[in-house]
């Protein structure tokens, strides 16, 4: 399948109902992601060349697209770090860091790298990365430096980069017992996302309230 090949049954499949709702989060694809993932899956892995020219047209549905073809080892660390820069809606970011980067060898370079980056936007991508690690990998983080930062940093922080701080800290919290209750006292002090509107039956990401949440179901 060409590029246009591609674009076009993207286009047959563009719902405006879909485009409205992403647009109240921020995101610009107009196509059900069902749908996308099934275009993508008769397409096949490893597609890296069609991949970048689908990312190269700046369109939302095709770059969402171009991240569930594309081989992560094709990518050089410099070719991830401009394309993190020019995806700016969350999904696009979400993606890359969670399909791409991660399955990249450049993944903790990119981490350290992006944590330290002046562009609130970039550093969340560096956090999300950091979060990721906290579970099982956290041997090679300072995660009571962390804990400092995230008090300091978090209240005022941009919307993006504040949710991902809001991530590391409770996955501290969750994953680390010993620093369970320095993390809830941060939590109730900064009260981040206190008043996040949370669905029935899911959890809250305010995280004096998932902490525990989450721990207790682990039983």
């Amino acid at each position: 399948m060409t590029r246009d090949d591609a674009l076009a049954e993207l286009a047959a499949l563009e719902d405006p109902k879909v485009r409205e709702v992403n647009a109240r989060h921020g995101d610009n694809h107009t196509v059900n992601l069902t749908k996308l993932r099934a275009l993508a899956k008769r397409l096949g892995a490893n597609q890296t060349p069609l991949a970048r020219e689908l990312w190269a047209t700046g369109d939302g549905d095709a770059r969402l697209l171009a991240l569930l073809v594309l081989k992560p080892k094709d990518l050089g660390a410099d070719e991830l770090d401009a394309m993190l820069r020019e995806g700016r809606t969350p999904k696009q970011q979400d993606w890359l860091v969670g399909y791409v980067v991660k399955k990249s060898p450049h993944a903790e370079a990119l981490r350290v790298r992006w944590k330290g980056d002046a562009d609130p936007w970039v550093e969340s991508a560096g956090w999300a990365l950091t979060s990721d690690l906290v579970p099982a990998k956290a041997d090679g983080l300072d995660l009571p430096a962390l804990l400092d930062e995230i008090s300091v940093r978090m209240k005022d922080a941009p919307e993006r980069l504040q949710w991902a701080m809001n991530w590391c800290l409770g996955t501290i919290g969750i994953h680390h017992p010993a620093l369970r209750e320095r993390v809830l006292a941060i939590g109730e002090r900064l009260e981040v996302l206190k008043d996040y509107p949370t669905p029935r039956g899911c959890v809250s990401p305010y995280v004096p309230l998932w902490v525990p949440e989450m721990v207790a179901r682990q039983g």
